[in-house]
């Protein structure tokens, strides 16, 4: 037997929605709600909130893919792109993500995607491992050439990817090669890394630097140093300028090395090659990861344009600077001084009597600095790929 009271309705042992709505209004008109235990089936779709201690349901509660089972959860599934696009970024949501291996349920931590369960340990190898510079993190340093291979998991793994700085000229310092660094997701498989070299140093055009690779990530090697009447070689810092007469630029940076052909933003133009169109020339630098290269300047005391500096980078876990422009040079007639190498292994361009010229530091991506056409000018220092994870 049903029984309703003023304030209780007691009895019923199911309530059915159809197509019309069951409301309860107190004498006033006001919504009621119920303050006591509902127990019994409802059948029917059941909307608004529901604010309660205790909801006990015998079969099942379904909410798309989604459900919770007596026993069983399932968080249905989404993709990478699907996660990036269309799930919320509260700390604690949790999904299943099929574009990862063969599907790994991750957390949201507030900041980043975070594999959990049998999937979070994550193992690769490649290039020298060092697992103590770093507290907590592995670290894959490339300085030749070869693979990174993830055998388990998949992780956000930190990368600073640098390209062979360019050779010096016969006036204008080599451009640095170029920088990047970020994250990227990487997941179980086989990723080919490609250790750019250095360009020559030339009497002449410097040579250009080449390409450092780590998966989808590319830096361009530096432009080479221009010689008199030249203008630098455009990469992904670009190289000094030569000078006389009036004045060259230096090459363009952000540019795949020797082209016009724009890559993502990786470093900075070189600087102009200066003559004062009677006696003397000087150089600019090659440009740097972080500032252009300096001028070439001709009033005494001349000076070859100093190296544009490059970027610090503390992926190994102490501060390291990289990817700086090499110096220009001047003509023999003294006082005449090389361009300083930027900060990042940039080289030092020559004096006048073409002493003083370096190359690019191995392993940093540096410019070769500059010298007189009677003598060589510093090559390029070699690039260098580094991948760093947490190991927890």
């Amino acid at each position: 037997m049903t029984v309703i009271r003023n304030n209780s309705i007691s009895g019923i042992n199911s309530i059915t929605a159809q197509s019309a709505s069951l409301n309860f209004y107190d004498t006033s008109g006001n919504t009621l709600s119920i303050g006591a235990s509902v127990t019994g089936n409802v059948t029917g779709n059941l909307t608004g909130n529901v604010n309660a201690g205790v909801v006990t349901a015998t079969s099942s509660i379904v909410v798309g893919d989604s459900f919770i089972n007596p026993t069983s959860i399932g968080i249905g599934t989404t993709d990478t792109t699907g996660r990036n696009a269309g799930v919320g970024t509260a700390v604690g949501t949790i999904i299943f993500n099929s574009s990862l291996g063969t599907g790994v349920v991750q957390v949201f931590n507030g900041s980043s995607w975070v594999d959990i369960g049998a999937n979070e340990y994550f193992e690769a190898t490649g290039g020298t491992l060092d697992s103590s510079s770093r507290p907590g993190y592995n670290i894959h340093t490339f300085t030749s050439p070869g693979t990174f291979t993830v055998t388990s998991g998949s992780k956000n793994v930190e990368y600073l990817v640098v390209g062979g700085g360019g050779g010096g000229g016969s006036r204008g310092g080599g451009g640095a090669g170029g920088y990047r660094s970020g994250t990227i997701e990487v997941t179980p498989g086989t990723y080919p890394v490609t250790r750019g070299g250095g360009g020559t140093g030339v009497p002449g055009f410097g040579g250009n630097g080449s390409q450092s690779i780590f998966s989808t990530i590319t830096s361009e090697g530096g432009g080479g140093g221009a010689p008199t009447g030249s203008v630098g070689t455009n990469g992904g810092s670009g190289g000094g300028g030569g000078g006389y007469p009036g004045i060259f630029p230096g090459g363009t940076g952000n540019r795949v090395a020797g082209t016009t052909t724009p890559v993502p933003s990786q470093g900075n133009p070189g600087g102009n090659g200066i003559s004062d169109d009677v006696t003397y020339t000087a150089g600019g630098g090659g440009g740097g990861a972080a500032a252009a290269g300096g001028n070439g300047n001709t009033p005494a005391p001349r000076q070859g344009g100093n190296g544009g500096n490059g970027s610090p980078s503390s992926i190994t876990g102490s501060s390291t600077t990289y990817a700086g422009g090499g110096g220009g040079c001047t003509d023999n007639a003294p006082p005449a001084v090389g361009g300083t190498g930027g900060s990042g292994g940039g080289g030092n361009g020559s004096d006048g009597t073409g002493a003083g010229v370096t190359s690019g530091t191995a392993n940093t991506g540096g410019g070769g600095g500059a010298a007189v056409p009677s003598t060589t000018p510093g090559s390029g220092g070699s690039g260098i790929v580094i991948i760093a994870y947490p190991t927890a």
